[in-house]
């Protein structure tokens, strides 16, 4: 039996349990670290806040937690191990770049597509430095309406990093864009699309655009519930039960993409901003938009497939 790579150990597909699927303890934009204005981090007073929060999540049922954060936004898997530890709940961490222009790219733009290939079979097979941590996720993004070439670099690198691993990809996409061509790319490298989750894709209300995916075979993140400001949870909503109805529960999986902490400044948000994430909290889906669906006429069979079942069949 396969086992999927934790940052306290491996687990089989059997044990992961209820899982949310795209959730961030701590990031850090590119060049934090640079910032001598910005408040100190107190990194006690950071595990004790996430492991408040994943105890929360615990006690809704949840019992694994994807951080897909990237090596250069501030990843810490040291960090990772020791909430993990602290609150009993299984955490899956990621190798991977960010998109361009927010990640750190200058050095890895002066390497090939295969040197980065190896990078991260290396954190999924060797482990993460010299922490004996191993990633059992590639991560990689692309920004909204287009694909840079340096991207173009990452995700051909994730997909054979994959074939070499058969460690999944999750991806981010801006606003409901380049899932697709993310795909194209996956797939001329040979990448198996049913270990793909195309990220973020409730950024968008077209079906069109999420059904074109689906039919590939892939599954598509609904996973940033509570982001109003972004796109309304109505329209995520109205979206995700109109996929349902037509027979997608097996290619969807639920999440918020929340952080419990940044490195240097986090988000700054005008009042009438922060009004629109009063629920973008990672117990908002088991709490709210569940409910929500079950009101819709959604069966538990398929909430399940979405949380249960779906996340196994990714990783095994």
């Amino acid at each position: 039996m396969k086992t999927i790579n934790t940052v306290t150990g491996t687990a089989t597909a059997e044990q992961l349990g209820t899982t949310l699927m795209h959730e961030h303890l701590m990031i850090g934009w590119a060049g934090w670290e640079l910032d001598c204005a910005a408040p100190k981090f107190e990194r006690k007073a950071a595990l004790r806040n996430c492991v408040e929060r994943l105890k929360e999540i615990k006690d809704l049922g949840v019992q694994t937690f994807v951080d897909p954060c990237p090596m250069d936004i501030g990843r810490d898997v040291n960090f990772m191990a020791e909430v993990a530890s602290a609150s009993g709940m299984r955490i899956i961490c990621a190798t991977g770049l960010y998109k361009e222009d927010l990640g750190t790219t200058s050095y890895f733009k002066q390497r090939t597509i295969d040197e980065i290939a190896e990078v991260y079979t290396l954190e999924i097979t060797k482990g993460i430095g010299d922490t004996g941590i191993k990633a059992g996720v590639i991560k990689c993004a692309t920004g909204k309406g287009q694909v840079t070439k340096y991207e173009e670099m990452c995700l051909r690198a994730a997909g054979r990093a994959h074939l070499r691993t058969g460690a999944p990809i999750t991806t981010h996409t801006d606003d409901g864009t380049m899932g697709r061509e993310q795909l194209d790319i996956f797939a001329s490298e040979g990448v198996d699309l049913d270990h793909v989750i195309i990220g973020h894709s409730c950024g968008s209300a077209d079906l069109g655009y999420h059904t074109a995916m689906l039919d590939r075979g892939c599954l598509i993140g609904f996973d940033r519930f509570g982001l109003d400001f972004l796109h309304p949870d109505k329209l995520r909503l109205a979206a995700l039960i109109g996929l349902l109805g037509v027979g997608y529960a097996s290619q969807i999986v639920l999440s918020h993409d929340t952080v419990a902490c940044w490195l240097g400044r986090g988000l700054s948000m005008p009042p009438e901003t922060a009004k629109l994430v009063q629920n973008w909290t990672p117990t908002h889906v088991l709490k709210n938009i569940v409910p929500a669906l079950r009101n819709a006429g959604v069966g538990e069979d398929k909430i399940r497939t979405m949380m249960v079942e779906n996340p196994r069949r990714f990783f095994n």
